[in-house]
């Protein structure tokens, strides 16, 4: 992971050198203040995938023993209704649903494609 040079708060107390033709203070402090509020998300929404990261760390590893253990029967028998769904039955329910949905629509499309081949 990258190291992060600031903070929001080393953001906030920055003090800058005045010269005699700089840039406006209450520009740079209104564009920093921004700057803080992004800064600010950023951290919390690092923070959240961080913990989101871990949870679902814990939960690979706590899956990983029960299929060590053999709790990997019970989760290949309810796995495997899903595996018994073949291309072929994919396919048909996709024709049904495209009929249903496009009606006649779709039956005279498919004439007219026949009489130009």
């Amino acid at each position: 992971m990258a190291t992060i040079n600031f903070t929001p708060k080393d953001i906030l107390q920055k003090e800058f050198r005045q010269k005699m033709r700089g840039y406006d203070p209450a520009d740079v402090d209104s564009f920093l203040d921004n700057v803080i509020k992004d800064y600010e998300a950023f951290t919390k929404e690092n923070q959240h995938l961080q913990d989101e990261n871990e949870r679902l760390l814990a939960k690979v590893d706590e899956l990983t023993k029960q299929i060590s253990v053999g709790g990997g029967q019970q989760t290949v028998q309810t796995s495997q209704p899903a595996s018994n769904v073949t291309n072929m039955d994919i396919l048909k329910r996709l024709s049904n649903l495209e009929r249903h949905v496009f009606g006649s629509q779709l039956d005279s499309s498919n004439s007219n494609t026949s009489h130009r081949l």
